[in-house]
């Protein structure tokens, strides 16, 4: 092949370097179309009588995250065993699912506010996950001290639904984002290291592992804008 090395195994390696490279591409890709899918039905749902509807009945949101819960814990579990096309559908489900929960931001936050958090947040995560591309330090007790803070913050957040304190919850978003700030790391050299272990030429693994990884990247990304939109954000007026 022009341009590329001919001693023995070069081929094999620019051949793997590609589907790494393919692999991550995709990811990317396929996050970008969740996250593009989920803020076009939040904002579609803010600004229709639907809106209203969800948002004025809890047994309605409450079955709206369920579901969420269920495509998440679905897709991850099952992932193996689905086809390409059926993960692909599970994640653009969930998108929209969580667009429609998602779309009570604008009615509690101003549009400035939401648009900066998103800007802050697209930085963000862009510099950590391409820290988590380059670096070659082993981020894996990085990941799992990360895991604990992440526990940590759902329990917290339990139980500041009974106890409804400010200052916790201020403290819940503030370790939040340092917490999505080194899971975006963590979970993008995963990734990449999964796509160093994918078979060459095996299509349908590649678009599972390209679904799990959009799916991963898309969570660390809207939580990390969430915790950031509860710290700086502003009452709509």
């Amino acid at each position: 092949m022009a341009g590329y090395p001919s001693y023995p195994g070069a081929q094999a390696s620019v051949s793997k370097a590609e589907t790494i490279n393919a692999f991550m591409r995709g990811i990317y890709g396929w996050m970008s179309t969740g996250m593009l899918l989920t803020a076009a039905t939040a904002w579609f749902t803010a600004n229709s009588p639907l809106g209203t509807t969800v948002l004025s009945n809890p047994i309605l949101m409450i079955v709206l995250v369920v579901l969420q819960l269920g495509l998440v814990i679905g897709l991850s579990a099952a992932i193996n065993k689905l086809s390409g096309s059926a993960a692909t559908l599970m994640f653009l489900a969930y998108s929209a699912l969580t667009g429609l929960t998602l779309s009570s931001i604008f009615f509690v936050y101003s549009m400035a506010s939401i648009f900066q958090a998103f800007v802050v947040t697209a930085g963000m995560f862009g510099a950590m996950s391409i820290y988590g591309m380059v670096t070659k330090r082993d981020l894996t007790s990085l990941g799992s001290f990360m895991f604990m803070g992440l526990i940590g913050i759902v329990l917290a957040s339990v139980v500041n639904m009974f106890v409804k304190s400010s200052a916790l919850s201020y403290a819940i978003s503030l370790i939040g984002v340092f917490v999505f700030v080194g899971l975006t790391a963590y979970d993008t050299q995963k990734l990449k290291y999964m796509g160093e272990a994918m078979p060459l030429g095996d299509g349908t693994a590649i678009r599972r592992g390209t679904i799990l990884g959009a799916l991963t990247l898309y969570l660390d990304f809207l939580n990390l804008f969430l915790m950031l939109l509860r710290l700086f954000g502003s009452s709509r007026d």
